[in-house]
């Protein structure tokens, strides 16, 4: 990863948890309901950008690309997707850092850099 993409990966990942507390709090009320169009546009903007960032390895699924705004979606709908893309971005983070005395690290372009993160949720040994 590079830099910029660090600073897109915790942009976008605070932006989806955002969201996905904030759906998920739709879905608990009244799960079948549609989200609406307003809402929907940050959606799909999120998603959108998120999609850039994870690319083909990392995305959930490789043929979904964002809502369709002629048919609006679920609040179960899209609580379950974003849901999705906050596992894929761990998934991302937990391949992009390094345990170092006690403290996690981005590696950025191969290298362990000085910039911070905190320990990725799932952890696959190498």
């Amino acid at each position: 990863m590079t830099k910029q993409e660090v600073d897109n990966f915790e942009k976008l990942q605070a932006q989806l948890e955002g969201l996905h507390n904030e759906i998920s709090a739709l879905s608990k009320k009244s799960q079948n309901d549609a989200l609406n169009k307003f809402k929907l546009k940050f959606v799909n903007k999120i998603i959108s950008d998120s999609n850039i960032l994870l690319g083909d390895d990392y995305k959930p699924f490789s043929d979904f690309e964002i809502f369709d705004e002629n048919d609006l979606p679920t609040n179960s709908d899209v609580a379950m997707m974003l849901t999705q893309y906050l596992s894929c971005f761990e998934k991302l983070r937990a391949d992009n850092v390094k345990l170092d005395f006690g403290s996690w690290y981005w590696v950025i372009n191969g290298k362990e850099s000085s910039i911070r993160t905190i320990m990725p949720k799932k952890i696959k040994e190498k």
